[in-house]
């Protein structure tokens, strides 16, 4: 090692650093994530400070070798449903499908069901339809569908998932519809086919929608970084557990980016201490993860996070809304 290394996990409350000098020695550092009045961002605000840089004066990056950071960001705005407005186009006839999804009722012995929160706030079906041997049966109507794509537009919505029966074998009439969202200037343009070349329309689509409900936000937050820190290798800690290039980090990838550097520790810790089976409780101010460890990562394709389904590698952890600094209170009159 011949520079500094970063190694920052930006969570919803705090945000910590650890970074070996170029002499081996480890310095470390701990600030509020959200401070405006101070910083705009508090890993380059930490970055600043262990390298005595003053906050307007150019970052040294000659001096770092490189920068590993877990973020929460993507977490957390689909935790507080913050994330980017997103249309959801798919094919016709198909507009309740995500909404009716597997018919499952979330707390069975409920009479008065309430569903989770869909992420996309306006769906447009596409006259379009493949049969699963490839048939052509109705190409896109593309001028049918520009108007309603411009209309979504113009009414702020900037992202949009595009989800075709099949697409997943046959991708062109997901790909047309993509070119002329492009066209219409949608920033975030999210194919099922990208996202999820899989089969089963449900989850491809869920997926989908929060590749194009999240990318938005984790892209502002890797660009607001990447442009204080030119030229250095940015890594980004993805829910599978793995690092990925900064330029390659996505929505979907990104759902559990911090907790994962927590069970990643975990593992190696207890490895050290000799322990075979344990379990991980991470409580931030804003989330608690748990998950459990015996002796491999336990991965799972398909999970549900916040209410919302999602079909992608990820550590198996299980997230909830309530971390040290939530704030509960309780309804009701005659409540105790």
């Amino acid at each position: 090692m011949t520079g500094w290394q970063f190694w920052i996990d930006r969570g919803g409350t705090f945000t910590d650093l650890v970074a070996p000098r170029p002499a081996g020695t480890l310095a470390t550092h701990k600030l509020l994530s959200e401070d405006p009045a101070r910083y705009p961002d508090a890993a380059i605000a930490g970055i600043r400070h262990l390298l005595d840089v003053g906050p307007t004066d150019p970052i040294p990056t000659h001096l770092i070798d490189v920068v590993r950071m877990g973020t929460t960001v993507a977490t957390n705005a689909l935790l507080t449903r913050t994330g980017e407005p997103t249309a959801l186009v798919i094919t016709r006839g198909f507009a309740d499908a995500l909404r009716i999804a597997y018919q499952e009722r979330p707390r069975i012995f409920d009479r008065h069901i309430v569903l989770p929160e869909l992420l996309h706030e306006r769906v447009i079906e596409v006259d379009e339809r493949v049969t699963a041997q490839g048939e052509v049966l109705t190409p896109p109507d593309l001028a049918g569908l520009e108007p309603q794509l411009a209309a979504a537009h113009a009414a702020g919505i900037d992202a949009v998932a595009v989800t075709c029966l099949h697409a997943h074998l046959y991708p062109d009439h997901e790909r047309a519809i993509g070119a002329l969202a492009r066209r219409l200037g949608f920033a975030q343009v999210s194919l099922s086919h990208e996202v999820s070349p899989l089969m089963k329309v449900v989850p491809r689509g869920d997926t989908t929608v929060v590749d194009a409900y999240l990318s938005p936000i984790l892209r502002r937050y890797v660009d607001q970084v990447a442009r204080e820190l030119p030229g250095v290798r940015l890594l980004f800690m993805q829910s599978s557990g793995g690092l990925t290039e900064a330029h390659h980090f996505r929505g979907k990838d990104a759902i559990l980016s911090g907790p994962a550097g927590g069970i990643v520790g975990m593992a190696a810790m207890s490895a050290t201490a000799n322990l075979h089976e344990v379990i991980g409780f991470d409580m931030g101010g804003t989330s608690t993860d748990v998950s459990h460890h015996a002796g491999e990562l336990e991965r799972t394709f398909q999970t549900q996070v916040a209410g919302v389904r999602l079909r992608a590698p990820m550590l198996a952890i299980h997230t909830v809304a309530a971390g040290g600094g939530s704030i509960l209170h309780v309804e009701g009159d005659d409540a105790a």
